[in-house]
């Protein structure tokens, strides 16, 4: 799906208005920012990074210079600037790596901006976007994708960041729970269908794939599943300690012996699980910003039985991809009709509206109309020429 981007600009233009301003351009040098904690993209759990090591590609594959920002190794086609000697997944949820990592961002854009030539910042992670006032100083714009939700204290966070930040949704859903923030636009997220299995024949299991919180629902999964008389294979995120607290006092005591805990899987298990699957459960009970796991499960011809909830309506084409219910004891009945769903059908809305491409040209969108934005509203961007052999070395 393209890009929407009909949010008003800090100068007052419409961005629909910008549409008209010819800003095309060669091609652009964008610095791409993703938290410390896993590899881009992911070896198992990480639905940011995976979506950012498709976007930095696409958009390398449309000509964009991209320089990745992180921790880890090497694992697209953008230059890669590792700031941490490792990555950090056991720091996840610290504040302080965030915070850290932040401020080593700042310097090694500042360093990257004098000595090569930056057009604009992509931020991925919380913390980053209160670098925005340094680079508006070297006249960058920056563009913040919104992977999480934009309520309560997100809310009030990405309101004060203000005007310096052109926020990007990642689903209508999510922007209409709060339409006064400075949306740009936005991108839905997408994948790389090529890199997809795609099985016609499903085996004798229901799949849940997520973290293990009362938000994501597994307990209601297993409610479900044993209803409908179909064994449930759960994998999943379980590291964290309220994580732990919830699968000991709402799953375990659910748990059969047709059941089955797989633990985190890796990328080669989880299109295995998915593609066998007979169906993906994903009974959410919050404003899910989007739902990686639903077009990673469609894409593999499964459907996925949701209930109604965030981006869900967004992703899911009730009645051909999956079923969307209103309660949790709607699901069991779900369960037996999505056995009778093409998977052909499935595959196909993801490859004709959540693919790669779709990504790159989305947020070169984006970009376009917010460079033409800049240089209206706030003068030239910050355009030196970057020297011939100047890209930064794998390494960092």
């Amino acid at each position: 799906m393209s890009a929407d981007t009909s949010a008003m600009s800090p100068t007052g233009l419409s961005t629909s208005d910008l549409y008209s301003i010819e800003h095309n351009g060669g091609p652009l040098r964008i610095a791409m920012v993703v938290p410390p904690y896993f590899d881009v993209p992911p070896k198992a759990y990480g639905g940011v990074e995976a979506v950012v090591a498709d976007l930095v590609d696409s958009l390398c594959e449309r000509g964009h210079h991209v320089t990745l920002f992180g921790a880890g190794e090497p694992g697209t086609k953008a230059d890669f600037v590792p700031l941490w000697d490792r990555i950090v997944p056991e720091r996840l949820g610290d504040p302080f790596p965030e915070v850290v990592h932040a401020l080593r961002v700042r310097r090694a854009i500042e360093r990257l901006a004098e000595t090569q030539g930056i057009d604009l910042v992509h931020d991925h992670t919380f913390a980053g976007p209160l670098n925005a006032p340094a680079y508006a100083n070297l006249g960058l714009p920056t563009v913040v994708t919104v992977h999480g939700p934009v309520q309560d204290d997100c809310y009030r966070y990405y309101r004060e960041l203000g005007e310096e930040c052109s926020l990007v949704a990642i689903s209508d859903r999510q922007r209409e729970l709060a339409p006064e923030l400075p949306w740009a636009g936005r991108v839905h997220n997408a994948l790389r269908p090529d890199q997809w299995p795609f099985v016609t024949e499903k085996q004798d299991y229901a799949l849940f794939l997520g973290r293990f919180t009362m938000d994501k629902g597994p307990h209601l999964a297993l409610d479900a599943a044993h209803a409908a008389g179909i064994p449930l294979i759960l994998a999943g995120k379980c590291s964290e300690p309220p994580e732990k607290a919830y699968f000991e006092e709402y799953v375990r005591p659910r748990l059969t012996d047709a059941d089955h805990v797989f633990g985190l899987a890796d990328a080669a298990a989880k299109r295995k699980l998915l593609s066998g699957a007979r169906c993906l459960l994903f009974p959410i009970r919050w404003e899910e910003p989007f739902g990686m796991v639903m077009i990673e499960s469609m894409v593999c011809g499964t459907p996925v039985v949701a209930l109604r909830g965030g981006a869900v309506a967004e992703v899911v084409v009730d009645g051909v991809t999956g079923r969307i219910c209103e309660e949790p004891d709607e699901l069991p009945a779900a369960i037996a009709e999505v056995a009778t769903f093409d998977p052909a059908a499935c595959r196909a809305h993801v490859e004709a509206n959540f693919g790669a491409d779709t990504l790159g040209g989305g947020y070169e969108q984006v970009y376009r109309q917010l460079l033409a934005r800049t240089t209206i509203g706030y003068g030239n961007a910050f355009t030196m020429p970057m020297p011939v052999g100047a890209a930064v070395s794998g390494r960092g």
